[in-house]
């Protein structure tokens, strides 16, 4: 199996695309006489609800940012997107990035996996 329980549960950062090839490996799994951890069947529950709530992009890579990471997140954003200088001075250095986050989740979805509260997009 090439994704595990601990690539799905609690990361920073997790991609649509490997939950449903981890479910998919789970599946695949079960058919072949497999008998599933608790935590295995967990995390396929939980995909699947996921894929059921109808989030957007779900097939072509839905990327969740987990809550506590959003804030970091949110900087890496503005820095990839050109609209941080790299040589910035103030104001630029002044930024309220605890807000400039909470503004940015406004676009996106919170949901719950595994016990952790993910942004999703």
């Amino acid at each position: 199996m090439s994704i595990t329980i601990d690539d799905v549960a609690g990361n920073d950062r997790l991609d649509s695309r490997d939950l449903i090839e981890y479910a998919e490996t789970l599946r695949a799994d079960v058919v072949g006489g497999e008998e599933l951890s608790e935590d295995d069947v967990a995390a396929l529950a939980a995909i699947d609800d996921l894929e059921a709530s109808g989030i957007e992009d779900w097939e072509h890579g839905a990327h969740f940012i987990r809550k506590d990471c959003f804030e970091d997140y949110a900087r890496e954003l503005a820095d990839d997107i050109g609209a941080i200088p790299n040589d910035a001075q103030w104001p630029c250095t002044c930024i309220d990035w605890e807000r400039a986050a909470r503004e940015l989740a406004m676009d996106y979805t919170l949901v719950t996996f595994l016990g952790h509260d993910y942004y999703v997009r």
